[in-house]
């Protein structure tokens, strides 16, 4: 008989959601395209739950140009109105208006001679925190490394860059490991 994985509390029995804990959730992410697609979609998050952008994610990928930066600083008021009027992403002006922003914020980092996962790092010291939170309840919505990392992106232009929001940015990306102490893919665990 074969026993099911144990996964983190909140992981759903959404084979959507359970592919994306076991495989991507917490993984150390080092490419600064996926990490600046990540902050973008953390921050379309904002006041949802990440199940409604992870069913949407790849349609966010077709309509904002597989998240290329350059591209996205050239969107005019026309793409901008088709981007809100396709039910296909979460249609907020703040938050369509935020992603070409970022796209901006993320270009002059690297104009800047920086790689943007170097200056992500840059708040874990650039390897994985592993915490160990008794449970799920114990996880904080903000760390001091989050409320750094929130700071210093809306210094230079992010939106939707909360303190929140960076935590839960950290995890996804691997930079804190915050699976639960019985969870398959704990550190150590695999």
């Amino acid at each position: 008989m074969l026993i099911p994985l144990k996964r983190c509390a909140w992981c759903s029995d959404d084979p959507l959601y359970q592919n994306y804990h076991d495989h991507e959730w917490g993984v150390p992410l080092h490419d600064d395209q996926g990490l600046f697609e990540l902050l973008c979609l953390e921050g379309a998050q904002a006041g949802l739950s990440w199940i409604t952008i992870l069913k949407k994610r790849a349609h966010y990928r077709a309509v904002f140009d597989g998240f290329e930066a350059q591209k996205m600083t050239n969107y005019n008021a026309e793409k901008v109105a088709s981007l809100l009027a396709d039910a296909g992403i979460i249609r907020n002006r703040a938050k369509v208006a935020g992603f070409i922003s970022n796209a901006a914020a993320y270009l002059k980092i690297q104009a800047e001679g920086e790689h943007f996962a170097d200056f992500i790092w840059q708040f874990v010291n650039h390897q994985t925190i592993v915490n160990h939170w008794a449970t799920a309840q114990d996880t904080p919505a903000s760390t001091p490394e989050s409320e750094a990392m929130s700071k210093a992106l809306k210094k230079r232009g992010f939106k939707f860059v909360g303190p929140t929001i960076c935590y839960a940015f950290m995890q996804a990306s691997g930079m804190v490991d915050d699976h639960s102490p019985d969870c398959w893919r704990r550190s150590g665990s695999e």
